[in-house]
């Protein structure tokens, strides 16, 4: 008689438990189920306001706690972010200038309903003058101080033809494309310290401050970024120029020019 190995009979069990046959293939297993979500999953994509309103609601201590944990590092990573955007000095050349000056200071923020557009800041600069080095030493300082601001530089004649030593250092502020101001031979008249380079470049639109975070409160990622009102910013504008004793002319200038400086205007 026949046997059918694949039957499932008593007889073939014998036959299995003595090694006749094989043994009988075991039967797939049915998957576990996954796992539920952690609350770090469920919540990924939620913003820090909204971690906060779910830890107040929360069901007990330890999902309050998991909560508040996601939302301070949910303020964080806004906050790095938002120091991210330039944060350094960008070596440029000639021929970038349009890209990574004019155009890129017609580019709002994110965030910015008043559309206020990039402040930039070009330095035109010659190793080896005292006062254009010292300067450079400032731009590098306020540029990782002011990361909203873009700070660009380039060799003064490389980017104006013939541009006399005697005009460096050179700052041109842009912003929404166009030309705010600019200061020739900054520093040149006597030493000076960064916070007046500060003080002139607020008042010269080139910075715009933000509103400062009161220390021990941590406020949401989605306020950290603050617009100040005209008032705001005009006292600290006025602020900065009493503190460094800084006019705050239409053309701001880092010395008194003759009549032929005084008519300069830069046209790339």
């Amino acid at each position: 008689m026949a046997v059918n190995p694949d039957e499932d009979t008593e007889f073939n069990e014998i036959l299995r438990k003595h090694g006749v046959l094989p043994p009988k293939p075991e039967a797939p297993r049915t998957p576990s189920p996954p796992p539920p979500p952690t609350l770090e999953e469920k919540y990924a994509n939620y913003s820090a306001s909204q971690l906060r309103e779910l830890a107040e609601e929360a069901p007990d201590d330890e999902t309050e706690r998991i909560l508040e944990v996601l939302r301070r590092r949910r303020l964080q990573e806004a906050r790095k972010v938002e120091m991210a955007r330039f944060g350094r000095v960008y070596p440029i050349s000639r021929e970038d200038y349009t890209r990574e000056v004019t155009e890129a200071s017609k580019v709002n923020e994110e965030g910015d309903e008043q559309e206020r557009g990039t402040g930039v800041v070009v330095f035109l600069y010659k190793d080896g003058i005292p006062h254009s080095d010292r300067a450079k030493n400032f731009i590098n300082i306020l540029a990782q101080r002011y990361p909203h601001t873009k700070f660009v530089s380039i060799v003064g004649d490389k980017c104006i033809p013939n541009l006399p030593d005697v005009r460096l250092p050179m700052l041109i502020i842009y912003r929404k494309g166009e030309v705010l101001n600019q200061l020739i031979a900054w520093g040149a008249d006597r030493e000076r310290r960064v916070e007046e380079l500060e003080a002139v470049l607020i008042l010269g639109g080139a910075i715009i401050p933000q509103v400062p975070r009161p220390l021990g409160e941590d406020r949401d990622a989605d306020s950290d970024i603050d617009d100040i009102d005209d008032d705001d910013a005009s006292s600290r504008m006025r602020s900065a120029s009493t503190r460094t004793n800084v006019p705050a002319p239409k053309n701001l200038r880092g010395k008194k020019d003759d009549d032929s400086d005084s008519d300069f205007e830069f046209d790339l």
